[in-house]
């Protein structure tokens, strides 16, 4: 087998929807339907009932239910529970669907590897973003209005750039994986650092130490020392 140029581009393009396949299943196959139906994307072998317009009908449908149902909150808990498994199935798929030229083995080897592979990768990121408190303040408003935006317009953005510039769809994807290790390495580092006074006093079910400050003069034109004592644990009370 002789590795070409169109080769080397359609698993590009394939690696590249599969991350796009991360964040959301269906929308990289309504795009690659649409494609593939205007004769902008050639697909594999075996897989040119993507093309057809009952599967676009089909993977439309799916797509409306899937964005809708990331911003109801149970229903996104739901989701982040069967996404994984659900992505490293559908990444495998879709890189398979756009690599052509190769032996099934070597297609299906590709394609369970690289696109399932980056699929489960980029899908394990977005669980941890999820996650992040910081987008849980408002009660979880944040993460359904902003969280669930962002990564619609990243698997639309992904899905376009893999199919029309597939090298650059790579770069981003890169990218992507190297931010997803570092924030997976941060929580582990966080979660087994050692706990700071206030952590374990709030483990402990009572009020961090409070410092109070009091100021005494002596004689009226000494200088002012000050004094600064723990407060006695569950109460403001100084513990003098």
């Amino acid at each position: 087998m002789d590795i070409t140029l169109e080769l080397l581009l359609s698993i590009a393009i394939g690696v590249g929807l599969a991350a796009a396949v991360g964040f959301r299943v269906f929308v990289p196959f309504t795009i690659i339907s649409l494609a593939a139906l205007s004769g902008t994307l050639d697909l594999a072998p075996g897989f040119e009932w993507i093309g057809a317009y009952p599967a676009l009908l089909a993977f439309g449908v799916a797509t409306v239910i899937e964005i809708a149902a990331y911003y109801v909150p149970w229903l996104d808990n739901l989701l982040d529970s069967i996404a994984t498994p659900a992505a490293i199935v559908a990444g495998a798929v879709i890189t398979a669907s756009v690599v052509g030229d190769v032996s099934p083995l070597l297609r299906w080897s590709l394609a369970a590897i690289a696109g399932g592979g980056v699929a489960a990768t980029v899908q394990a990121g977005t669980v941890l973003l999820r996650d992040n408190n910081i987008f849980r303040s408002d009660g979880g408003l944040g993460n359904f209005a902003v969280v669930s935006s962002a990564e619609l317009l990243e698997t639309v953005l992904t899905s376009t750039v893999a199919i029309f510039l597939p090298v650059v769809a790579v770069v981003g994807v890169i990218l992507v994986l190297w931010m997803v290790s570092r924030r997976g390495y941060g929580r582990n580092a966080r979660k087994h650092a050692p706990a700071t006074n206030s952590q374990i006093a709030q483990q402990a079910g009572r009020h961090p130490p409070m410092r109070h400050c009091f100021f005494k003069r002596i004689g009226g034109c000494s200088p002012v020392y000050s004094i600064t004592l723990e407060s006695v644990p569950g109460t403001d009370r100084p513990n003098c």
